[in-house]
């Protein structure tokens, strides 16, 4: 190599690295104890620790599952310090699998929701966060959804707290398909900015 080919190679690789979508698991809280980094999708990570205590997200928008294999409740984080699995909204200390998110590439954000399974019923659209579905609509039992633009995460309780659930683009014919137990949604809210 070159003097100069070796530093445009750096610069590249930094930048890259730079890049990446990386996420660090903690076994204790407060970012104490063995930690996992991990920047791709990991189907078992009991493999590399049994519990989860604090969370670092250095960049993108990761979901992660109670259970192996993406099953079980779902936790929705993006960039930030989690201390403890209180402030990802855990139940406990139990992380089996995670999926890495890229950003949505655009401004327009939309979806339908329905009141009966398979699209049926009443539908209202969305293309901004609702922090209370039963204060604005007097309405919160989604049975199906049709996802058109942008990743939205669905929560159980106004004001985006409780279970998450995270929707990509897609067609959800009944509220299962999404990984939920029952048909309740509190609040919604676009995915930007990871």
């Amino acid at each position: 190599f070159s003097k100069t080919t070796s530093k445009a190679f750096w610069v590249a690789w930094k930048r890259k690295e730079y890049m990446r979508k990386i996420i660090a698991f903690y076994e204790d809280r407060n970012f104490l104890g063995r930690h996992y980094e991990c920047s791709f999708d990991c189907p078992n990570l009991h493999s590399y620790f049994r519990h989860c205590n604090s969370i670092r997200v250095q960049s993108g928008c990761w979901v992660l599952y109670e259970r192996p294999n993406y099953m079980g409740y779902q936790y929705v984080l993006t960039k930030g310090e989690y201390p403890d699995y209180h402030h990802w909204m855990g139940s406990n200390s139990f992380i089996g699998s995670c999926r890495m998110h890229g950003g949505f590439q655009g401004d327009s954000y939309r979806m339908r929701v329905y009141e009966r399974p398979n699209f049926g019923g009443q539908m209202m659209e969305f293309m901004d966060n609702c922090p209370s579905m039963y204060d604005q609509f007097h309405y919160r039992n989604i049975h199906s959804c049709n996802v058109m633009n942008g990743y939205w995460t669905f929560y159980e309780h106004p004001n985006y707290m409780g279970r998450q659930y995270f929707l990509r683009p897609g067609q959800y014919g009944r509220f299962s398909d999404w990984g939920a137990s029952c048909p309740i949604v509190g609040s919604m809210r676009r995915m930007k900015d990871f």
